[in-house]
Formats: C-alpha cells, sequence, structure tokens
C-alpha cells in the first residue's frame, strides 16, 4: 500500500481500544481498506488523511474503521444512493454551451473531508478578523479614502480596478456593512498550514452545494455520519435570512427578502433556486421588478408587493440600465437611485468587487493591521505584482515556475498554472502580461492539500480547496464547514465545477 498504514487497526493502547471496539478488530477490515488503498500514493503537499510516516490521522481512523467493516459493497451501496440522491434533488451546475449537454449533476465525492473542532476555532477566529477588515476598507475607500491618504495603499490601483464603482462614492449602507456574505477559499500548504487563496466578496456561490452535500451524506453514510456528529451546516438559509433581515433600511420592521437571479442560464441558478426556497422568499427576475413611488415591487398575477433587501446574484453592471450598462435586459431601471436613497438594500453592495480584484488581494495583511492593528491570523499566498517592474521582470523570467491569475477572471479561467503548462502556452501568457500588466498576478505553485476519494472502486488522492461563508448583519457568524471543493482529475490543481471539478461534504468534529 505504498507504505501507508493499517496496523493502527489493531494497537492495542487503551485510547484505541476506545475508539475500535474490539469486536472490530480482526483481519478482514485491514485487508479491505488495503485492497482499497493499494493505489494511493501521495504527491507533493500535506495528506489530509495520512501524516509522513504512513500512520492514519486521529480525525480519519473512524471513518477508515467503519470502511474496513463495511467493504466495497458498503462503498458501491452508498455510492448509489448519493447519486441518486443528487439525480431526485436536481443538484446541477449549468456549463458552458459549447460542452456536452447543458446542466450537469454537480459531482460530490463520497467521503466527507474532517476537521477537528480546534482547527475550525482558529478558521472561524481568522476569517471573522478578514470580514471586519474588507468591510472597514469598503467603507473608507468609498468615504475619507484615509488609507490611501496615509499612504498605505496607493490610489491608482484602486481606481484602476475595473469593480472599482465611482457612483458608490460617499453611499453608506445600512450599518456600513458592505459585505453581508464572505467566501473565501482556503487551502493548506505542504506544513498543513492555512492559507487564504483569494476573497469572494460579489456574488459567493457554493453554499447550497454544502447543503446538498450534507443532505446527500446523511443518507449515504448515516452511521459513519452518526459516529462523528458532525457541527451542522442545516441553519445556513436561516442565518442568511436573518442577516438579510437585519440590514433592512432603516425604519423598516417587518422587511421583505427576495433573491435577484440573472435567470435560469445563470450557471449558479440552482443555488439562486435552492436558497430562495430554503429561505422561503421569492426568487425574482429584473422583469419581475419594478420601481414606482419610491419603492420596489415585485409584480405577480396582476398583484403587487414591496422589497426592502435584494439578495443580489446579478453583477453591478447590470443591475441598472439607467446608472450602468444601458443595453441591460437583466436589470430594473430606477433600482440604483432608490438604493442610494437608502430605500432599498442590495447585497452584497456595489462596488464590493474591488476587494476581490486579484491585485488588491497582495495588501489585505496589510489592510488588517491598518484597521485593527493586528496581525493577519490566515495569511495570504506570496503574490508578485505585475504592474510593479521589479515584479514583472521577475515574473517573465520564471513562467515556467509559477501560476498566473487574470485580476478579475474566477471559474479558474484566466489562469496559467507554469509547471503543468506548454511551451506555447507559457508564450501567449508572456505577451499578454507584456501588454497588460496590470491585469496579471503571479504566486508560487502551491501544491495544496490533498484527500482520499473515492473513484472507480479505490481510494485515490487529490487536491482540496475549503470556501467556508461568513455572513455579517448585526454580528459576524460564519457556518462550521463549508463546501470542500475537489480536483477531480489526477494531478490537477483546479478544483473548479465548470474546469472539472468536484466537491466533498466538510464535517467539522464536535469532540
Amino acid at each position: 500500500m505504498s507504505g501507508y498504514k493499517t496496523d493502527w487497526f489493531v494497537e492495542a493502547h487503551d485510547s484505541m481500544e476506545a475508539a475500535f471496539p474490539k469486536p472490530l478488530l480482526r483481519p478482514e477490515p485491514r485487508l479491505l481498506v488495503s485492497n482499497l488503498l493499494g493505489n494511493y500514493r501521495p504527491e507533493k503537499g500535506w495528506d489530509e488523511c495520512f501524516d509522513s510516516s504512513g500512520e492514519v490521522r486521529p480525525p480519519y481512523r473512524e471513518l477508515l474503521r467503519r470502511i474496513g467493516a463495511g467493504g466495497p459493497a458498503l462503498l458501491r451501496r452508498a455510492e448509489l444512493c448519493l447519486q441518486q440522491f443528487l439525480k431526485d434533488e436536481g443538484v446541477t451546475f449549468a456549463v458552458p454551451m459549447s460542452q456536452e449537454g447543458q446542466e450537469r449533476i454537480f459531482p460530490l465525492d463520497l467521503l466527507p473531508r474532517i476537521l477537528t473542532r480546534e482547527e475550525w476555532g482558529w478558521i472561524e477566529r481568522g476569517l471573522q478578523q478578514r470580514m471586519t477588515a474588507l468591510n472597514l476598507f469598503l467603507a473608507d475607500i468609498y468615504g475619507q479614502a484615509q488609507i490611501i491618504r496615509d499612504g498605505v495603499l496607493p490610489e491608482w490601483l484602486v481606481q484602476s480596478s475595473l469593480e472599482y464603482r465611482l457612483q458608490m462614492r460617499e453611499i453608506s449602507p445600512p450599518k456600513r456593512v458592505y459585505v453581508a456574505v464572505l467566501g473565501s477559499d482556503l487551502i493548506r500548504d505542504q506544513d498543513g498550514r492555512w492559507l487564504v487563496l483569494e476573497d469572494n466578496l460579489r456574488v459567493p456561490s457554493g453554499a447550497s452545494y454544502m447543503l446538498a452535500n450534507r443532505a446527500a451524506l446523511k443518507r449515504a453514510l448515516p452511521e459513519v455520519m452518526a459516529a462523528y456528529n458532525p457541527q451542522p451546516v442545516e441553519q445556513y438559509p436561516q442565518l442568511l435570512w436573518q442577516t438579510l433581515a437585519e440590514l433592512a433600511p432603516p425604519g423598516v420592521t417587518d422587511p421583505q427578502i427576495a433573491v435577484f437571479t440573472p435567470g435560469p442560464a445563470n450557471s449558479a441558478y440552482f443555488e439562486h433556486a435552492w436558497l430562495a426556497r430554503t429561505m422561503g422568499v421569492p426568487l425574482v427576475e429584473g422583469q419581475d421588478l419594478e420601481v414606482t413611488g419610491g419603492t420596489l415591487w415585485i409584480r405577480s398575477f396582476g398583484a403587487k408587493r414591496p422589497v426592502h433587501v435584494l439578495y443580489r446574484r446579478v453583477n453591478d453592471e447590470f443591475l441598472d440600465p439607467r446608472a450602468f450598462r444601458a443595453d441591460s435586459l437583466l436589470g430594473v431601471p430606477g433600482l440604483f437611485e432608490l438604493y442610494r436613497c437608502g430605500k432599498v438594500n442590495l447585497l452584497n453592495a456595489i462596488g464590493t468587487g474591488v476587494a476581490d480584484d486579484k491585485a488588491i488581494y497582495p495588501w489585505i495583511p496589510k489592510i488588517v493591521r491598518y484597521y485593527l492593528e493586528q496581525e493577519p491570523m490566515l495569511p495570504n499566498v506570496p503574490t508578485y505584482l505585475c504592474s510593479e517592474p521589479s515584479d514583472l521582470k521577475f515574473v517573465l523570467e520564471h513562467l515556467d515556475e509559477l501560476v498566473i491569475k487574470e485580476v478579475n477572471q474566477s471559474g479558474g479561467h484566466g489562469m496559467l498554472i507554469g509547471p503543468l503548462a506548454s511551451a506555447s502556452e507559457r508564450l501567449l501568457f508572456r505577451e499578454k502580461i507584456r501588454a497588460f500588466p496590470r491585469r496579471y498576478i503571479a504566486q508560487p505553485t502551491v501544491w495544496f492539500s490533498q484527500a482520499p476519494c473515492y473513484l472507480k472502486g479505490l481510494l485515490v488522492p487529490r487536491r482540496v480547496d475549503l470556501r467556508p461563508f461568513v455572513l455579517q448583519g448585526d454580528r459576524i457568524r460564519v457556518v462550521p464547514g463549508g463546501l470542500s471543493r475537489v480536483a477531480l482529475q489526477e494531478g490537477s490543481l483546479v478544483v473548479n465545477s465548470c474546469q472539472g471539478g468536484g466537491s466533498k461534504d466538510t464535517w467539522v468534529t464536535s469532540s
């Protein structure tokens, strides 16, 4: 088994006897796990399940013990149950029309990703710190811009961002909360240290898949889940509704909330519909809304009802054809003026994308220190700004070692992984970077952590990241766990679903 040990099944000390009851201490489970792990060959980096000597890490021992006891038959039954649930519930994502089909079942790996309560506590505090700093930063740059006046951040960097909205200057949303929902992507480096890979502030997606994954594994592996009793995530829709209600315009005591979607063609439409349904609020498109008499209304079957808070999944430029893109067919004429006057709240706020511009990302540690006078608990990945001449020179000389990212792209698009790219691909990116250096950043290739996945009847290592969901209304709430995304292709570092990635249910242990 390539050095990965199963002897822990028969260790005799007291703590292990308590974890593994004697009736299961027999050769068969050990042999079955050994067969399933026969080709488990971790690559570079941290392995979530095994330590460097091949011993199973404590959080995964019960999982592998039960797999060993149930054997391949257990996994096959659980996999069939899981796939049937995903199909019955329509857990899908849309893919570009150029690819085969239009919608696909969102891939979910059978095995959970397991985090201890202690390590989750550190992640939670680090995310609360980051959320606080990001909201203070947005309030500042659209207000007095003191961070620029004090020389901490260059003005040109902020104002050259494609997501910076001049229209938002001097507009203060309720309770000065610009970001109500944050989905930062975290990875472990080769030493197991947690790092922030990027922040998602505009329309962070994935929460519905976190909820669907938990529901699916409850059916597929009920006894394993009962043994772990992971901290719940099912309360997310209620917490999201509460957060949105807390950020209603001043004076509104019974806020009416709706989810604002671009429509069924959007790749995240499943999520929009799922969240609206589980929150018990309407799912609306631009054609369902109108602004009259200083109020936003939903039109439905000839009747109208007011809306005070829109959880919007429509990008800034399409929200209002009068204020932004005149050719937008998705937006609502007059919506921005209503927002500017404080008659309706849009979350996340317009212009939040400047804070998840990848060229702003390297400055987040300084932003945390400036506003909070604290050291960041969750460090960034070291990053080179191609707009800086010295960084640009280094990047162009080391394209074969670095990951290049276009600052306003997402979903794995506009990216080059130097060590895995061809010479022609690197040459193409070299010319792009030289032509528009402000559009690109570069980072060392981080061989982030891997976890066992059940693929084709075997347990194999695949790379995983983590997208927790952070909510801020009257206070900051972090849902325990989040969405672990998986690079399902062997050797891949790309976890995005539109690039062939999948997901795992993420369990935070209760004890």
